[in-house]
């Protein structure tokens, strides 16, 4: 199994973070197989795509909560890394705050 569960939807507040405060988020290594994915699919076209690390961020955004770690953006990212076989990458991490609605 390449990720610890395949979700589909956050099952976490909205943490309204924009694209530059996520930039601000050093990446760190995760392990895929510690992973929940936020979605059930992917478009193999973005997957295959030469281009499709040109525009946006770089870095997957994955969020910790309640002990889990949801990977909200980036699953083209991750597979690309499974498929080269490695077990970790690069990613930021939001850490919510024990203060977080939920």
């Amino acid at each position: 199994m390449v990720f610890k569960r395949v979700g589909n939807g956050r099952p976490y507040p909205d943490h309204g973070l924009s694209s530059g405060e996520w930039a601000r988020i050093a990446p760190c290594q995760v392990r895929l197989d510690e992973l929940v994915t936020t979605k059930a699919t992917l478009d193999l076209e973005h997957l295959l795509a030469r281009d499709s690390t040109f525009f946006g961020d770089l870095f997957p955004h994955v969020v910790r909560w309640e002990g889990e770690l949801y990977l909200e953006d980036g699953l083209h990212r991750a597979l690309r890394t499974a498929l080269q076989q490695r077990g970790t990458m690069a990613a930021r991490v939001f850490e919510t705050p024990r203060w977080f609605p939920g």
